[in-house]
């Protein structure tokens, strides 16, 4: 197969650009506008005909061939200027493809095996050949790809670090983990305001290359700082996970940046603590979910178990044909998991019997048994609703803290209910009773015995958000607000806060967010002490989402891809300009 030779940009040096044949790219002198043949793409080549053909022109500077090439591009318009439009339009589709591409997170390869090849044939097919022949001049090559989505990465990184300068504060989430390559990841979220609201963006993904200790990630981060003029002075909150290297106290991340920014408020993950805080289980109930994840992995470790369980669901009509097998690092697995075998009971204890698995069979015939079966899947069932209220964008700490507290006050609430014999709020465990008619008394003690180390442990991670400092930011205009117990320096200005007719207008129309973004101008100092509790992250959940993004993008068959650009452009809120990305380019066809 004959090779095809690419034109690079610095072949202008020898005074040659590039022209499109028949299909193929060929060079052409910018002084004699002879076009030569596609073999001769080499520098060796086009060096000889410059030093030959133009001997008086081959010590000019590169400013003097870059005029003739711009003189030899205006000769092939077309008086309207007809061919340049089209050239432009082409381009700016180039650019809109490659950002689909990269916000799907697809291979860069698909813009020319799949969707130019299709493209082609449909509209070959609906508009007919000479639509065809516009669409075929759109460079979808991967290489183009490639270079269109560092462009839009770059242009979406400049708009991001212009708002963060222009914003008083930001905080930082930050996380890292490793890629499919074994190449540790760091990944960095910021949020600041923002046109009169606080905005979540994506600022960052950078490799550890070697260890991945506090002082490497603080390098990294130092290095972003300096490339994009950020102060770490403006810096109001780190959120981190517990890991040594981000929480240690003498050399971990968050130590490192109290150095650099003593205002800075440390945040453990609230989820990672809220993951910790709900691993504890009485003996008599680890014993069941033991039991439960082995009863799971005999049935769905073989292909030969699975399928024949799905069969025997179906024959039952049961609602669900699958287990779900249990992972420790999934949120929401163990629930789940519990869950999915408590409403297939039955028929995991016929299958069980068919295998002649009688020893594991025998627990699903345990009255006592199912009842702590029943009492895990209520519980853990509100431990993932607890998990999925601290999920998502635009949180803070104190509507997590807010979850936390009600759901603290609930295990206090269900522990005297239980006491009483009162078990309405675990529906699985009171069909059961009511079923088979049996006692609660057995398992009263357990229920009750981790309904109260749950309390103590949540109690233990979650110190509470004391009320001095919440209530000034939830309500700067209530009658119980202590004005003596905020800062000197803050207190004059926030009574005069209190007594704007105006501002308390604004407070009842607008969110907790705008409003106090819309205060900073008026109320600078009142304004910066409720963003910097508004502003911190309470959780690493953009940063977990990130690395599922990760896995997507960095994959198997592409585990060489340095993948920050086009997780910029999957991650980002911020659009590309890509209309001045345009206006900067010259627009080249297809070839």
């Amino acid at each position: 197969m004959e090779k095809k030779r690419k034109y690079l940009e610095t072949y202008i040096k020898f005074g040659f650009t590039t022209v499109i044949n028949n299909g193929r790219e060929n060079p052409q002198c910018v002084l004699c506008n002879a076009v030569l043949s596609s073999e001769s793409m080499k520098p060796s080549k086009l060096k000889r005909h410059l030093e030959t053909k133009h001997a008086e022109h081959s010590k000019k500077d590169l400013s003097f061939f870059q005029r003739h090439e711009a003189g030899l591009k205006r000769q092939r318009l077309e008086p309207t200027g007809k061919c340049q439009q089209q050239n432009t339009a082409t381009l700016q589709a180039s650019y809109e493809v490659a950002l689909q591409i990269s916000k799907n997170k697809k291979p860069h390869t698909i813009g020319e095996k799949l969707i130019k090849p299709c493209l082609l044939k449909v509209v070959k097919l609906v508009l007919g050949d000479v639509s065809e022949d516009k669409i075929r001049n759109i460079s979808l090559s991967n290489n183009t790809i490639q270079r269109r989505i560092e462009d839009m990465s770059l242009d979406v990184r400049d708009q991001v670090l212009a708002e963060i300068k222009n914003s008083p504060l930001f905080s930082l989430q930050l996380d890292e983990s490793t890629d499919v390559s074994s190449c540790a990841q760091l990944l960095v979220f910021v949020r600041y305001l923002h046109e009169g609201d606080i905005k979540e963006e994506f600022l960052f993904c950078s490799p550890l290359e070697t260890t991945t200790k506090g002082e490497d990630i603080m390098k990294q981060m130092n290095s972003f700082f300096e490339a994009g003029g950020l102060e770490w002075k403006k810096v109001c909150g780190v959120c981190t996970d517990g890991a040594p290297a981000m929480l240690g106290c003498r050399s971990g991340f968050q130590t490192k940046v109290k150095e650099l920014a003593p205002q800075a408020k440390s945040v453990h993950c609230f989820i990672h603590r809220y993951a910790l805080a709900s691993k504890t289980l009485p003996a008599s109930l680890i014993v069941v979910l033991e039991t439960v994840i082995k009863v799971v992995n005999y049935i769905k470790s073989g292909a030969l178990n699975t399928r024949l369980f799905r069969e025997l669901c179906k024959d039952m009509n049961s609602d669900h044909e699958v287990l779900l097998f249990y992972t420790s690092v999934r949120w929401l697995s163990k629930g789940n998991v519990i869950n999915r075998v408590f409403e297939l009971r039955e028929e995991i204890k016929l299958f069980l019997e068919v295998q002649e698995k009688t020893e594991l069979a025998a627990y699903f015939a345990q009255e006592a048994w199912i009842k702590k079966l029943a009492y895990l899947s209520d519980i853990f069932d509100q431990l993932n609703k607890l998990n999925l209220k601290l999920q998502g964008r635009e949180t803070n700490i104190m509507l997590f803290q807010d979850c936390l507290t009600a759901f603290v006050a609930k295990l206090n609430n269900w522990q005297r209910k239980v006491n009483r014999g009162n078990i309405a709020m675990f529906e699985n465990l009171s069909g059961v009773i009511q079923e088979s008619e049996a006692d609660l008394h057995e398992i009263q003690h357990d229920i009750t015995a981790h309904l109260e180390s749950l309390e103590n442990e949540f109690r233990r991670y979650f110190p509470e958000l004391t009320e001095e400092e919440s209530l000034p930011v939830r309500n700067p205009f209530s009658s119980a607000l202590n004005v003596a117990s905020l800062p000197d320096d803050v207190q004059d200005e926030f009574l005069e806060l209190r007594s704007d007719s105006s501002a308390r207008d604004q407070f009842k129309e607008k969110t907790l967010n705008e409003f106090w973004c819309g205060m900073h101008q008026t109320y600078a100092n009142v304004a910066a002490l409720a963003l910097r509790v508004l502003l911190p992250y309470a959780s690493t959940y953009l940063c977990e989402s990130g690395f599922s993004t990760l896995l997507h993008i960095k994959s198997k068959s592409r585990n060489r891809l340095n993948p920050e650009n086009d997780m910029r452009l999957s991650l980002s809120t911020t659009q590309p300009r890509i209309v001045n990305l345009v206006a900067r380019i010259q627009a080249q066809p297809s070839h």
